[in-house]
């Protein structure tokens, strides 16, 4: 068991006892005699009240001088804070001379210690009171982030403060992240799911794009701490950051206390923060890594999807469920009835900025490859052709909608997503626009999003298998089949 799991179980025991101790009174109170006992009801005879309306948590927004934006929400249940800040910053900011640049960065932001504390100490502090801090830097956003008991939330706030406005960047822990990094290259064949993922989205946005490039031993190379450095104060700006807090705090308190650390953040060398791209697809068609290896077949099939800002958002989400899970038509027809598969899913997955993909796909045996694409091309054609049933259309709601209440199972998830609604420009409503729309989905809504998102004529169908193992071979599909070559290029030195 770790400190932080140790030290928060001597606090919450208490509570836990007393908990325990009232819940047992009440089942003896309640608890039936024999002569009482209850009859069994058939289930279509039970009745449950409805669920109340959600609320969201009190909170508070505002703004610092120097552009911060923050949010409060106060949580007082247990004796705990959380935080994150969240940079408008990202990889796609990046050169392709030196793609892996954002990700070092990040992870060199907290593993590199601070001005005023090193790696080591860093590390030390935070262990000695159950705390976390952690940074990152993703393709189109850059989060750091902390967790700690209230009694040492100055202490583990004031670390914060510094991971972000004081980074030491060393030397040494940039260089243990280039080499992590350099092994992670070395390794990336290993997996074929890997392969799968990593190639198919090079296929839908491109090599160039953000959302598909690939590190390289050369732009790994061409990477110093003097341009981590650089990234990190061109890149993350006050006037750029959201900065959320919830927990047990006092939100008095809390304000004298980001002032104090945020107040006098400021950057005089900005680099100019444009848009991420939107995301075009370059290609379609079949595509297949030979992986002479392998004796089973990792399926992708799809193209370029949209944002959630999207109109078919609801009803491609009542898509998403009829199509996957158990008894979602792909289960049913591949796997069940057809024996073609050991997964099989087929999905819609927009994104906030920039064009997601619709993706489907599965792994199978060799010789059931071909079939398995086949009956997959017929399982996405017939959602576009006729409307889905309106047992499906239920069922398909009712799954989504009966899972919405886990969008707020704490505060802190609530104020995360009004942060990201803020990040991405969206209404702070839109969970509540979304729900909204999907009860009054019909499955005439559906079969038209199908026909506006899906297109037979992007199709990209990747395999990563054993070629020669495949049979009925690939050309059985009507296609040109082209292979790709992912051998991964030798480092300069071994050149």
């Amino acid at each position: 068991m770790g400190l932080f799991s140790r030290r928060l179980r001597d606090r919450l025991l208490p509570f836990f006892f007393l908990a325990a101790a009232t819940c047992a009174v009440l089942l003896t109170l309640s608890w039936p005699k024999p002569a009482q006992a209850i009859e069994a009801k058939n289930y279509e005879d039970l009745v449950f009240p409805p669920l109340g309306e959600i609320q969201i948590p009190d909170y508070e927004r505002y703004e610092l001088d120097n552009g911060i934006v923050v949010y409060l929400m106060e949580d007082h249940d247990l004796p705990l804070v959380s935080g994150s800040a969240t940079f408008r910053t990202g990889s796609y900011l990046v050169s392709p001379e030196q793609v892996g640049l954002s990700d070092i960065t990040g992870a060199a932001m907290r593993l590199g210690g601070t001005l005023n504390h090193g790696p080591d100490e860093l590390n030390e502090m935070l262990e000695q009171r159950a705390a976390s801090v952690e940074t990152s830097i993703s393709d189109t956003s850059g989060s750091a982030s902390f967790s700690t008991l209230t009694e040492d939330l100055n202490e583990v706030f004031e670390l914060f403060t510094e991971v972000i406005t004081q980074p030491a960047f060393d030397e040494e822990k940039v260089a243990l992240i280039k080499g992590r990094t350099a092994g992670g290259i070395a390794r990336r064949n290993d997996d074929p799911d890997e392969i799968a993922s990593r190639e198919f989205s090079k296929l839908v946005y491109g090599t160039e794009s953000p959302y598909a490039r690939t590190i390289e031993y050369t732009s790994l190379d061409n990477i110093s701490r003097d341009d981590v450095v650089d990234f990190y104060q061109r890149s993350l700006t006050p006037e750029n950051t959201i900065l959320g807090i919830s927990g047990d705090f006092e939100s008095a308190a809390m304000k004298v206390l980001i002032e104090q650390a945020f107040g006098g953040w400021a950057n005089e060398d900005p680099m100019a923060i444009a848009a991420p791209p939107e995301g075009t697809q370059q290609q379609a068609g079949v595509f297949v890594v030979d992986q002479p290896q392998l004796t089973q077949s990792s399926i992708l099939i799809g193209h370029i999807g949209g944002e959630l800002s999207s109109p078919y958002h609801a009803p491609m989400a009542v898509l998403n469920e009829v199509l996957n899970g158990f008894g979602g038509r792909l289960f049913n027809e591949i796997r069940s009835r057809q024996g073609l598969a050991y997964s099989v899913y087929a999905y819609w997955s927009p994104r906030y900025d920039h064009n997601g993909i619709f993706i489907g796909g599965g792994q199978t045996r060799s010789e059931a490859t071909v079939p398995f694409i086949q009956a997959m091309y017929q399982e996405l054609e017939k959602v576009r052709q006729s409307p889905i049933t309106e047992t499906e259309l239920a069922f398909a709601k009712d799954s989504v909608l009966n899972s919405f209440v886990f969008n707020f199972q704490t505060p802190n998830q609530t104020l995360s997503r009004l942060i990201r609604y803020e990040y991405y420009d969206y209404p702070s409503d839109f969970v509540f626009t979304f729900r909204d729309e999907l009860e009054a989905a019909t499955a005439e809504e559906v079969l038209a999003a199908a026909q506006a998102v899906l297109d037979p004529a992007k199709l990209i169908t990747l395999v990563v298998g054993n070629r020669a193992e495949i049979l009925p071979n690939l050309e059985e599909l009507g296609a040109q089949i082209t292979p790709l070559d992912v051998t991964i290029p030798a480092p300069v030195a071994a050149l």
